[in-house]
């Protein structure tokens, strides 16, 4: 038995031991999200649009992990619906960024580890670097919407007076706390990944103005970046959404 699959039953136990049904259900949407991820890799390998094969794969991921994931339909439905509009907006930014950008493919420090292998593979470099980018802020996004839904929520269960103002401001302190929380999960985790390199381009005495033009670094740097305005916009806009169900309710009660 290899490590990944040790480790795999080892996650699988914990979660069912510290989580119950709950914990062993959040275990089955990781695994079918590594099932779509990895149906995507064959759509794009067999010619299909990458942008599109990774805008649909993640709203698959996202409805997986929000519905999977949250026992209220109420909040989970808030949640969905904030993550799609911020996976829109985060396409329509990520597009021209990344083309300007022109980060696309291997950077000159993978060259001794892919020289081995044809790199003419019938793939648009281009459209897979922002399908990555667009995948990989699918996590903080959902992770985001749930939560700030899910407290105003609760929130509105027992304060049924509570105005819209102290709704908005409520989903604003929530929000600086997910924030602070998720900015140092992005900063960190793109650190440690990439803590290698960095200790490369201290020893060759690389200046500041190699890692600006740095491929590798600038890719690394845009995708937290993105996935940090990303979680600021599901924030606001999951407020919002709250806010308006909220009016609603409370108008269709007046009638």
């Amino acid at each position: 038995m290899s490590a990944i699959s040790i480790l795999t039953l080892i996650l699988a136990g914990l979660m069912l031991l510290v989580g119950g049904k709950a914990g062993l259900t959040a275990f089955f949407s990781a695994v079918f999200n590594f099932v779509i991820l990895f149906i995507t890799v064959i759509l794009i390998t067999g010619g299909l649009p990458p942008v599109w094969v990774a805008f649909f794969a993640g709203v698959c991921i996202l409805a997986i992990t929000i519905y999977m994931g949250n026992k209220d339909e109420k909040t989970a439905n808030i949640a969905f619906k904030a993550t799609l509009i911020v996976l829109i907006v985060m396409l329509i930014l990520i597009i021209p960024l990344d083309h300007f950008a022109q980060i696309k493919g291997f950077a000159n420090e993978q060259s001794e580890e892919i020289e081995a292998f044809d790199l003419l593979i019938g793939v648009n470099f281009e459209q897979l670097i922002i399908a990555t980018t667009v995948l990989s802020t699918l996590g903080a996004i959902a992770e985001a919407a749930i939560a700030v839904a899910s407290g105003l929520n609760e929130l509105i269960e027992q304060r049924p007076t509570i105005t819209l103002p102290e709704v908005f401001k409520s989903g604003k302190t929530i929000g600086f706390q997910i924030m602070g929380m998720t900015f140092n999960t992005l900063f960190f985790g793109m650190f440690g990944s990439d803590l290698a390199l960095f200790i490369l381009l201290y020893k060759l005495e690389a200046g500041f103005s190699y890692y600006l033009n740095s491929k590798i670094f600038v890719k690394e740097c845009l995708a937290v970046l993105y996935s940090a305005i990303a979680v600021i916009l599901v924030i606001w806009i999951t407020t919002y959404l709250v806010g308006k169900k909220l009016n609603e309710k409370r108008a269709q009660i007046d009638k």
